[in-house]
């Protein structure tokens, strides 16, 4: 099940059709009557039951009929994986590090037992995490997708909402570098992450 649906939704004791979209940390509705946005943090209870996702808030108790990805929603909500788990990072995998990234996803990392390395973009890992600022950044892309190997992939982290660097500028920069992207993640609520990988002809 993926993470978006048509629905009908039922707020304030009105059903309005729209659609649902169970984000990272919130579950987002735009309906043709209204739009809502519940963070996890503000549930107070999620339930699942006959296809229908019931969450209850301080404020009442709203329904959106996703069908068969109710159950699945529920416990993405309840037990959302942490960044490091959608980003694929496992104990001991050899994770390099090219450019600036937060001192919280360092952490993260620390914590995590992976393998952690720093410097050159050349370098062979298991996964590679490079950061831009902007489409300056990019310029590396090329130089690291051959170190790849038969690594998991490289994640691009570049801003979000920026005139400096946008998804179609990423992009371009993977897939001129003979990548082919496959996954996109929200890496905060600043950056997002870009998943390339060797074509399987290439590996």
């Amino acid at each position: 099940m993926g993470n978006e649906a048509k629905c009908v939704a039922r707020i304030d004791g009105k059903n309005d059709e729209g659609k649902a979209l169970l984000e990272t940390s919130e579950l987002i509705f735009r309906g043709v009557e209204c739009r809502v946005k519940i963070k996890f943090a503000e549930m107070k209870n999620v339930e699942a039951e006959n296809g229908e996702l019931r969450i209850k808030t301080r404020h009442g108790t709203l329904a959106f009929a996703v069908g068969p990805a109710a159950e699945q929603w529920r416990e993405k909500i309840l037990h959302p994986k942490t960044r490091l788990e959608k980003l694929g990072v496992k104990p001991g995998m050899r994770v390099k590090v090219v450019g600036e990234g937060e001192a919280a996803f360092a952490k993260e990392l620390k914590q995590s037992k992976a393998n952690i390395s720093k410097g050159s973009a050349n370098t062979v890992a298991e996964m590679i995490f490079s950061f831009v600022e902007g489409r300056s950044g990019l310029a590396i892309t090329s130089k690291i997708a051959k170190g790849l190997g038969c690594a998991a992939g490289l994640w691009i982290v570049y801003p979000k909402g920026k005139q400096e660097i946008t998804e179609n500028d990423v992009l371009s920069a993977g897939r001129q570098a003979g990548l082919k992207d496959v996954k996109v993640v929200s890496f905060s609520p600043t950056h997002t992450a870009l998943k390339f990988v060797l074509p399987v002809e290439k590996r």
